[in-house]
């Protein structure tokens, strides 16, 4: 059992220890970091920690994180306000933006649908994507889920769930390379399959 010089520093090891990717080594040497760094940095850190925890709520609209209760991509109306593109989670988004090649809006499923890990369709933000379409008069929906087995479920459940709405459904190109997540592929990549995407359909029929 590792032994410590302080309770003060064992303890914030273990908090660091539940983020994800972090060790003991790892949070160790961090905590003894931060005791090297000036006082107001530390002090600056946890604030902004704090804050993010406190402050940030998730759009009423997207599932977007926000500081407001209508995130700063849905209430631009300068964008295509009857675009949706549907992405697993938050990191998508980001990813996506980058690529400067979409202007419409996004749904945050967070998550996709895996019998593996216990997610099934009521698990993810399904019903408020569709509770959206028709208020909202969107006109096409882009699926912009992971290339894996539980991306392609999710986006054939979604396909069944959209399809009486009447409305265009396409899916991203598959230049992003398949057991891709879409926040590891580069921008011009995930940007040109976004423009290249195609109906949702099609592919269907090529299986």
């Amino acid at each position: 059992m590792q032994s410590y010089p302080t309770k003060l520093l064992e303890q914030a090891v273990h908090e660091l220890t539940r983020l994800p990717g972090i060790g003991r080594k790892t949070a160790i040497r961090m905590a003894l970091h931060l005791l090297k760094r000036p006082a107001v940095e530390v002090e600056s850190l946890g604030t902004a920690i704090i804050r993010l925890r406190t402050e940030i709520h998730y759009c009423s609209r997207c599932m977007n994180i926000s500081e407001e209760e209508v995130c700063a991509i849905c209430s631009n109306h300068k964008r295509d306000q009857h675009q949706i593109c549907v992405v697993e989670d938050i990191r998508d988004v980001m990813a996506i933006e980058n690529t400067n090649q979409y202007n419409g809006l996004y749904h945050i499923l967070g998550g996709i649908i895996s019998p593996i890990e216990g997610v099934s369709p009521q698990d993810l933000n399904i019903e408020s994507l569709l509770n959206r379409i028709r208020p909202e008069g969107i006109r096409e929906i882009i699926l912009a889920l992971p290339t894996t087995i539980e991306g392609d479920t999710t986006n054939f459940f979604l396909f069944r769930k959209l399809k009486p709405y009447e409305i265009m459904l396409t899916a991203i190109a598959r230049g992003v390379s398949v057991g891709d997540d879409l926040e590891h592929a580069d921008e011009v990549t995930l940007g040109r399959s976004i423009l290249n995407r195609t109906p949702y359909e099609s592919l269907l029929n090529r299986k």
